[in-house]
């Protein structure tokens, strides 16, 4: 018998936030995929703010999923029980709610085999933390979530691969967090991520922490006392890594192809980078025209990608925001299912 479709569930993220509409968005952008049979779009939220935005955009209502039951190619599965209606585009504690039980609820049916990754709409930090779910954001969620102690950021756009060995931490604490163990690690998810992405030997690079990657000690040592050691470690054991590579030049030379993916030693090296080349604005109006690149999770027993943006309140349902991020995740989701090779049918494909 032929493979089931793979079940991507898509977790809706702040229900009064862009999210339901970049969802329908994409959906109708890969309706043909859908119909073809080569995926499955389970969607996890608000059912109210999904079929708001549908009738915003003329789009049919979604179908309503049965975890008990075969999932559709195209349906609803709602997060939880409705309380009181969420105002769009505005901060609250129900929409955190709902934010939070659609990651958990993806995480459960991910972890039972269900489905076969998951995608993140975007939440709202504050509205999850006014629910009482004290997280920095989806990346420790998932992570506490599934039992991990850590996981690692990889934001993607086009060849632009960047993984980060820091993120959500103040400046000054960075150099203490550059440690031999966290360079490693991230090296070695980067490394495996990109196999799944059909990499075969992956060509990494690892950004210098310092200006000029130190310039011999003037500047810092953590480049040649940290960096370098683990960087021939790895080219000892097969793994090939260049660095530490100043981080002024480094981005130039993967955009240019001579690297498959940068590690990055913290928050803004690698995102100012990424968000540069796929974010575009318009000038005459300075809106964006279009938010395009994937937040991918590293280090997760699942697989997971987002949108690399935010909730977007200010044009929330309006049905203007921009859905090319949603449907780039999407995609990588996808293409690292079919990588991976042990798609989730389902209990009941």
């Amino acid at each position: 018998m032929p493979a089931s479709p793979p079940v991507l569930a898509v977790t809706m993220g702040d229900p009064a936030g862009i999210g339901p509409e970049i969802i329908v968005k994409a959906a109708r952008a890969l309706a043909p995929r859908l119909a073809s049979g080569e995926m499955r779009l389970l969607v996890i939220g608000h059912a109210t703010a999904l079929d708001q935005a549908c009738a915003t955009l003329g789009h049919a209502a979604f179908a309503r999923a049965d975890e008990t039951a075969a999932f559709p190619p195209l349906a609803l599965l709602p997060a939880g029980d409705e309380h009181g209606a969420i105002a769009t585009g505005c901060l609250s504690p129900e929409a955190g709610r709902f934010s939070f039980l659609a990651v958990d609820q993806a995480v459960r049916l991910a972890l039972a085999g269900r489905i076969a990754a998951i995608v993140t709409a975007p939440l709202n930090k504050e509205a999850l933390n006014l629910a009482g779910h004290k997280y920095a954001g989806h990346t420790d969620m998932l992570a506490d979530l599934t039992g991990q102690k850590t996981s690692v950021m990889m934001l993607a756009h086009g060849n632009m691969r960047v993984s980060h060995v820091t993120t959500h931490v103040a400046l000054e604490k960075v150099p203490a967090l550059v440690t031999p163990e966290r360079v490693r690690r991230t090296i070695d998810l980067t490394h495996d991520a990109l196999r799944r992405m059909g990499i075969a030997r992956p060509h990494i690079a690892v950004a210098a922490l310092n200006p000029h990657a130190g310039e011999g000690g003037l500047f810092g040592t953590q480049d040649t006392d940290v960096t370098a050691p683990v960087v021939a470690q790895c080219n000892a054991e097969g793994i090939h890594v260049s660095g530490p590579v100043p981080g002024d030049t480094v981005f130039v030379k993967l955009r240019g192809g001579q690297y498959d993916a940068v590690v990055a030693m913290y928050h803004d090296q690698g995102h100012i980078p990424v968000k540069l080349l796929g974010f575009q604005m318009n000038p005459a109006t300075g809106t964006f025209d279009s938010l395009s690149g994937v937040n991918i999770t590293l280090g997760l027993p699942v697989i997971r990608t987002s949108v690399d943006h935010g909730t977007a309140f200010d044009i929330a349902g309006r049905g203007i925001a921009n859905a090319d991020s949603m449907v780039e995740a999407i995609e990588v989701a996808l293409q690292m299912t079919a990588a991976k090779g042990s798609q989730a049918k389902g209990a009941f494909a």
